[in-house]
């Protein structure tokens, strides 16, 4: 007889030792970057630095560009000094505000040129043929070129530092740019003055053809009361200019005199220029005596009877007075005369002076005036 075998259910844990499966999501497994070559290691690298390179050489070129750019706007605006040779320099658009003529200050331009070179450049305006016109700096112009005629060394002096502007200024800019730096330096005379107003009035090229007016345009910058005394000097100038050789010496009192008297006096004109007509070698001592007569601040000497008789004198001093400037180490220097009074005027401090050394001086200065 078989024996039915008798089966029995086992129920086993989970975690009976044996492992769960391990399960991993659907696609790729990732695997480990895979190592570089040297080559493609160092193909990559120049292409940085080609890059950087590129970008850095980018920058100085778009800072490069500014700069060219803010070059040509200064120089246009005439504020970059350039080396331009002195024979391409002309002197046709602009009347100077000088007087032609020997200019007995300028051996001490030079002097201080040749030691210590050119601390203000002139001004040009450049033409459309290449040359320039000048704007500015007629006397350091002109130290220039008589250095070079001395010296013949033409690389110091043969070529003169200037701001270099571009031609589109207008006439009246262009002179009233001459004149103001003249007025600043406070160095141009009222006849220099005087006589810039006229020849700028008679100039075809500008717009005012009235010399009162050409006085408002030009010394705009000036005071109502110094415009005032230019139109009197105009006076002097346009009646005896050419017969004058030192307009420039003439002090603003002896100018004011001489106006009145030639509007009062009939044919005084042609009396003064009978007396400097011919007198050559005269000096500014002496063309200022005859016109100080002519004026009446001084008595008649011997032999100008021709001369009108003076004004009548009160018992009062007279007010009339000299001036006179003079340049010294220190700076320009002015010395005014007149009744009761002598006054100088410098840029130094006379109390540091011991008062004996100072006392002894003005002495002998007194001295020498007595003979």
């Amino acid at each position: 007889m078989t024996k039915k075998r008798r089966m029995f259910d086992i129920d086993l844990p989970e975690d009976a030792g044996i492992a769960p499966t391990e399960t991993f999501p659907a696609g790729k497994v990732s695997e480990p970057p895979a190592r570089r070559g040297p080559m493609a290691t160092a193909i990559s690298e120049t292409a940085d630095a080609t890059r950087e390179r590129q970008e850095i050489e980018a920058l100085i070129r778009s800072e490069n560009d500014a700069l060219a750019h803010e070059h040509v706007r200064l120089k246009r605006l005439g504020l970059v000094v350039e080396l331009v040779p002195l024979d391409h320099v002309e002197m046709t658009k602009l009347v100077r505000d000088r007087k032609k003529g020997q200019d007995f200050e300028l051996a001490e331009l030079k002097a201080s040129i040749a030691e210590l070179g050119l601390s203000n450049p002139i001004r040009l305006e450049a033409r459309a043929d290449g040359r320039f016109e000048l704007i500015q700096g007629y006397r350091r112009l002109s130290a220039y070129r008589e250095l070079l005629a001395e010296t013949g060394d033409t690389d110091r002096f043969g070529q003169i530092p200037a701001a270099v502007t571009q031609p589109g200024e207008d006439l009246e800019a262009l002179y009233r740019k001459m004149v103001d730096e003249n007025l600043v330096r406070k160095d141009i005379s009222f006849a220099e003055m005087a006589m810039l107003a006229l020849d700028y009035a008679a100039d075809p090229g500008t717009a005012v053809t009235d010399p009162d007016k050409a006085v408002a345009v030009l010394f705009k910058s000036a005071g109502y009361q110094k415009r005032s005394y230019i139109r009197t000097f105009m006076t002097v100038v346009d009646r005896l200019g050419s017969d004058l050789e030192y307009p420039q010496d003439i002090p603003r009192s002896l100018g004011l005199a001489l106006a009145r008297r030639l509007d009062e006096v009939d044919g005084l004109v042609p009396l003064i220029r009978a007396e400097l007509k011919g007198w050559e070698n005269r000096s500014v001592a002496d063309e200022l005596s005859v016109l100080r007569r002519f004026a009446g601040e001084v008595e008649e000497g011997v032999g100008s009877a021709a001369a009108p008789s003076p004004a009548p004198r009160s018992d009062k001093p007279a007010k009339a007075k000299t001036s006179f400037q003079f340049d010294r180490k220190e700076g320009r220097g002015k010395c005014v005369a007149a009744v009761g009074k002598l006054e100088v005027q410098l840029d130094r401090d006379f109390t540091t002076i011991d008062r004996r050394r100072l006392e002894q001086a003005v002495r002998l200065m007194l001295d020498q005036l007595d003979g």
